[in-house]
Formats: C-alpha cells, structure tokens, sequence
C-alpha cells in the first residue's frame, strides 16, 4: 500500500516549495554572515569561505528545488533528488569541522571579545578580516552559548536538509505514480 501523505507536514508540493524557500534563505544569509565575519570566528584563511560557500550551494539546490516543485518539472525534481544527498554529506561533514575548528578557536574568540572586538592579531597580521568589527552580541553572549548556538543549528539545518530531500522524492515518487493522471474530472467537480 503506498501513503501519499506520510511524514508531511504541510501539503506535497506547496509545503516543499515553503521548505525550501526557508532553507534557501537561512543558508544564503548564513553564508554572507560567515563570508563577513567567518575572519573572527575562524582563523585559518579559506576555511570561512569554505564554509560560506557550502552555505551558498546548500541555498542554491534549495532554489533548484524551488523551482523544480514550483514547475512541476520532473526533471528538474530528479536533479534536486540527485543533488541533495551530496549537499548533506558536505553538509555534515562541514558541520563537524566548524564545531572542531570553533573550539580550537575558543581561546582566541574570547582574546579578541577581551580587547574590543578587534581582530585576532596572527589574523590582523595576516590580512584577513575586512572593515566590519566583531559584533559586541557575540561577546557579551559569551563563547559557551555561541558554541551551543552554533551545535544546534548545524543540527537543525542537517534535519532540514534531510526533510527537504524527503520532500523532494516523495514529489518526484507522486509525479512517476500520477503522470497519466489529468485532471480535473468530472468537470471539476468533486463530491
């Protein structure tokens, strides 16, 4: 017996298409935050770019898909289904570095809170950084609380990109089943 609607949320296709706009957007606005302030937080030179480049890509399958679910398009469902489980992995695997290189870092997150929010000086030396300044809420939340923050939206994201390709196949596994299925019948009308 097959369930069209089991583990959904919201509807099929419109809740998919919502899904994916929020992990478009949190991903795209994650990755410009670490593009900007990856410097403070991370101290060897690509890794901030990395990690916000990872973010962009997780955005843009989240547009593919988007537009994918938005179109109706089979084959564009099929490359969002086949894109998605690599973006988690790299996901995943992202997330486990950020966590690691966060707290080989902890010390020095909390030197350049203790002078003003200045940038970490082997990193000012360096040449990293930009004209932003380390912003005081990062600070006076304390490295303990950024760290959990930080844990659990790593998780939160890697459980949204999971559900999102669920969403993904279960619409591709609806539009094999149903493709010669056109309505409306009977009019339109439906008792």
């Amino acid at each position: 017996m097959w369930c069209d609607n089991c583990l959904l949320l919201f509807p099929l296709r419109v809740g998919a298409m919502i899904w994916a706009f929020l992990i478009a957007a949190y991903s795209i606005a994650g990755g410009v935050v670490l593009f900007m302030l990856g410097p403070y937080l991370f101290f060897v030179f690509p890794e901030w770019d990395i990690y916000g480049g990872i973010s962009m890509v997780v955005g843009a399958v989240a547009v593919i898909s988007l537009i994918a679910l938005a179109n109706r398009s089979y084959v564009w469902t099929r490359i969002a289904k086949i894109s998605w489980p690599f973006v988690i992995i790299i996901s995943a695997i992202r997330a486990v570095i950020m966590v690691v290189e966060l707290q080989r870092g902890s010390t020095n997150i909390e030197w350049e809170c203790a002078n003003g929010g200045q940038l970490w000086t082997a990193s000012a030396e360096a040449g990293y950084g930009g004209s932003t300044a380390f912003p005081s809420s990062f600070c006076t939340a304390g490295f303990a609380n950024i760290d959990a923050a930080f844990i659990v939206g790593l998780l939160v994201d890697l459980v949204f990109q999971i559900y999102m390709f669920f969403l993904v196949w279960r619409y591709q596994k609806r539009l094999e089943h149903y493709q010669n299925m056109k309505g409306p019948f009977g009019g339109g009308y439906y008792a």
